[in-house]
């Protein structure tokens, strides 16, 4: 039987997005599309529902492991972190973390927050759905919130 035709996605992309998916859903944040379909300005984007968001603890730290899981999930598939490809996430994660540290000390807070979202995403369950995710992103280039919802449950019930 002939192998399947290779994916015109690519593969890093794909687990940075669903990397960021992943994380949104884990900490309760609903997804409302993600997608690797390159545009002039982005490889891929995950879209959240507007309006729908739940009060947390902690709204900005939340922000910052989602802005975060992309390059995490990214390295995690790839084997090292490439900070240049998630520079418009780590400037956004980088201006909500000045909110809870100085300029002074924001490396290190940078590196506790990374940490934070690697310990998210070595959960089993939750790396699990940004596997699911990112095969169907691969196969489709384009899925639902709805279907990583999906995915998300699958993977951690």
């Amino acid at each position: 039987m002939p192998d399947a035709p290779p994916s015109p996605f690519d593969p890093a992309t794909a687990y940075h997005e669903a990397g960021h998916a992943a994380v949104a859903l884990a900490l309760d944040r609903p997804v409302h599309r993600v997608s690797v379909l390159p545009n002039q300005d982005l490889l891929g984007k995950c879209e959240f529902r507007k309006g729908v968001q739940r009060p947390t603890d902690d709204w900005i730290e939340t922000e910052i492991l989602i802005s975060l899981a992309g390059m995490v999930a990214e390295a995690r598939h790839t084997g090292k972190y490439d900070r240049s490809a998630a520079d418009r996430d780590l400037r956004y994660a980088r201006k909500l973390m000045l909110y809870r540290a100085s300029e002074r000390s924001l490396d290190r807070f940078e590196r506790r927050m990374v940490a934070k979202t690697e310990n998210l995403l070595n959960d089993d369950g939750v790396w699990r759905a940004v596997e699911l995710m990112a095969a169907e992103l691969m196969k489709l280039g384009v899925i639902s919130g709805r279907a990583a919802a999906h995915f998300y449950k699958m993977a951690t019930t």
